[in-house]
């Protein structure tokens, strides 16, 4: 993420949890229902991925693409980014994070200075992480996953702190379900290329949290969160389209090549602001 936006986020939180606390005399209570929003940021976090291929379509990958000369046709290389041209030398782009904003609502139970309970969240994402080949042709392939939206369920638990209690530090985990919109490019117009997967994949989420009650039913805080999710059955089908029949993609199997990404699982962070109000 952007260090200036992380840390404007953090300034910002900070200075509503050091205005001064309105009148209490008794210990506060944070347990029942509460419902609340998030706003932040996401990024992905750099997987060092590539594109594996599978020549003869059994269904196993990591095979070597040839050209009718025997030579690796992805000599040239790969590259953890979006491509910026077919060779290389043209560089690749960083993956990119964005805007993370959201609904939720919990309940939590209190005891003593223990509290536990569960949240459930809906979050709109914005978190992109490609990976490109670069072929001998010269042209280049680019996969990119583009974070959609986020479902999650996790418990958490936390213990007050301060003059009365006021303060909640905690820890979160459970499960996620993410939409993830998979694209593909490519400079190469010969051969025809169909994309295959499901959209929704699953996994899980943890981190850590601040709240600090500032009203008497009003509560702002910071919270990161970091998610994985296993994103292992997206595929790009190469078929002959209007190339030649020696064509790399056609010489071990006349019906095509299959390729994937080489890392299954989409990581990414969140920091965001939480405003929560509880009844």
């Amino acid at each position: 993420m952007k260090a200036e936006y992380l840390a404007s986020i953090a300034v910002a939180v900070m200075a509503a949890s050091a205005t001064p606390a309105y009148a209490q005399s008794a210990e506060q209570d944070w347990s029942g229902f509460y419902f609340g929003g998030n706003l932040g940021a996401s990024e992905p976090n750099g997987s060092g991925g590539r594109i594996s291929f599978d020549n003869n379509l059994d269904g196993g990958y990591g095979d070597t693409v040839r050209t009718a000369a025997g030579a690796d046709a992805f000599s040239p290389g790969f590259c953890d980014g979006a491509a910026g041209g077919r060779t290389p030398a043209s560089g690749c782009s960083d993956d990119k994070g964005g805007a993370d904003y959201g609904l939720r609502a919990g309940y939590d139970w209190q005891s003593g200075r223990l509290v536990f309970g569960l949240v459930a969240e809906y979050t709109q994402g914005d978190s992109r992480d490609s990976v490109s080949a670069f072929s001998t042709t010269p042209a280049f392939y680019t996969m990119t996953r583009d974070l959609d939206t986020t479902t999650a369920l996790r418990g958490r638990v936390g213990w007050t702190f301060g003059g009365q209690g006021d303060y909640l530090l905690y820890a979160t985990a459970g499960a996620v379900r993410a939409k993830i919109d998979h694209l593909f490019s490519t400079s190469n117009t010969a051969n025809a290329f169909a994309l295959r997967g499901d959209d929704e994949v699953d996994g899980w989420q943890a981190g850590v949290g601040i709240e600090r009650k500032v009203l008497d039913h009003l509560s702002l805080g910071l919270e990161y969160l970091y998610s994985r999710v296993d994103d292992d059955d997206f595929r790009v089908g190469v078929s002959r389209g209007t190339a030649p029949a020696n064509n790399p993609f056609l010489l071990v199997n006349a019906n095509g090549t299959d390729f994937r990404r080489s890392d299954s699982d989409f990581e990414f962070g969140s920091l965001r602001l939480t405003a929560t109000y509880r009844f």
